[in-house]
């Protein structure tokens, strides 16, 4: 995570120089936001969750889903949402703004593992373990599409199955589960114009090069010029009014053509390493709660992860989502930062318990 965040506020900083070339004060705006309240906030809330049993969090989980779901449905509110580029999905209050769906998927992983780690041992019957995850999945769907924030609701979908199979529920049951969402998906795909567009652009990158497949297009040209080594850092011509949001959306794409092939493949060799110890972790847990709590938090990360990695080198259809620990976003920061925390407090009671003596 230290090497993670350490490109990442490099990338992030670098990334930033074309808002600087527009508008100094916006860029002081962002550069503050990211560094005081994303890094500067989270690193203090990762120190206090280290700290802070992991159990706390399975005794208060309802509450804090409930409350993560009332915030992401205040966007609606007049006044105090936000909305851009046609999408509701801010909450607005002096000159502070932040996407509410960031506490929402913390708050699912939360509440979704509490439950499960609750009905293991109480709910024999399968079905009635999936029930509630369709409820919780019903309920974020429809606050989440009316926004619309199609991508967070497909991340939390992933996140919430690959924790069913954790689980220990039968792959029959994962499979339906899975095959409803493809067909959940197929649905909002017919009724929903800009996720068919997004599709064709996937299909065919040239197909509307200056207007729906314009950021992939200038994604793979930033990415190609990096070449092996790339053109060094904070050298990305790209950043400068040819990516959309280089700072957000395209920062991968900013990353290749500075870092190069070499810098890219490190990054995501990073990532698979932060899974991999993650999941270290959850597999030496003290009981099911720590072990499924750690998984959906490392799935979550790393999902979103490949996701905005899969996008901008067109293997995926462009999402929007952010990358984790990199991306502009002060509030995703933080909440990324917190969530390590709970990892490395579940990776100390795990070390402490296999270190008491034998009696």
């Amino acid at each position: 995570v230290s090497l993670l965040l350490a490109i990442g506020v490099s990338m992030f900083i670098s990334a930033s120089l074309g808002i600087l070339a527009k508008n100094e004060k916006l860029f002081y705006s962002v550069l503050f936001n990211q560094l005081v309240f994303g890094l500067g906030l989270g690193l203090v809330g990762m120190y206090f969750c280290s700290k802070i049993n992991y159990k706390f969090w399975r005794k208060y989980a309802f509450f804090i889903f409930l409350a993560s779901i009332l915030l992401t449905a205040s966007v609606f509110i007049p006044n105090l949402g936000w909305s851009h580029g046609g999408a509701q999905r801010w909450i607005q209050f002096g000159g502070f703004s932040f996407q509410p769906v960031e506490f929402l998927k913390f708050g699912f992983v939360i509440y979704f593992t509490a439950w499960l780690s609750w009905a293991k041992n109480r709910v024999q019957n399968f079905k009635f373990r999936i029930l509630p995850f369709f409820v919780m999945l019903a309920i974020i769907a429809v606050i989440l599409l009316k926004q619309p924030d199609t991508k967070s609701l497909i991340l939390i979908t992933i996140t919430g199955i690959s924790i069913l199979f954790i689980s220990g529920v039968p792959l029959k049951y994962i499979l339906g589960v899975g095959i409803g969402g493809m067909f959940l998906l197929s649905a909002l795909l017919f009724f929903t114009p800009y996720l068919q567009e997004r599709v064709k652009t996937f299909i065919d990158p040239s197909i509307d090069p200056r207007g729906s497949s314009y950021q992939i297009q200038q994604s793979l040209i930033a990415l190609g010029s990096g070449k092996v080594f790339g053109r060094g850092l904070g050298q990305s011509i790209q950043k400068f009014s040819y990516l959309p949001e280089p700072q957000g959306d395209s920062i991968f794409a900013v990353l290749g053509e500075e870092l190069g092939f070499v810098g890219a493949s490190a990054t995501i060799f990073l990532y698979l390493l932060f899974a991999l110890r993650g999941f270290r972790i959850a597999n030496n847990g003290g009981d099911l709660f720590s072990r499924l709590l750690v998984s959906g938090i490392v799935i979550l990360i790393t999902v979103q992860s490949f996701m905005h990695i899969a996008s901008i080198t067109g293997v995926f259809p462009l999402t929007g989502v952010p990358l984790p620990f990199m991306s502009h976003g002060g509030t995703s920061l933080m909440i990324y930062l917190l969530a390590t925390g709970i990892v490395l407090n579940v990776s100390k009671n795990s070390y402490k318990v296999k270190s008491l003596p034998d009696r």
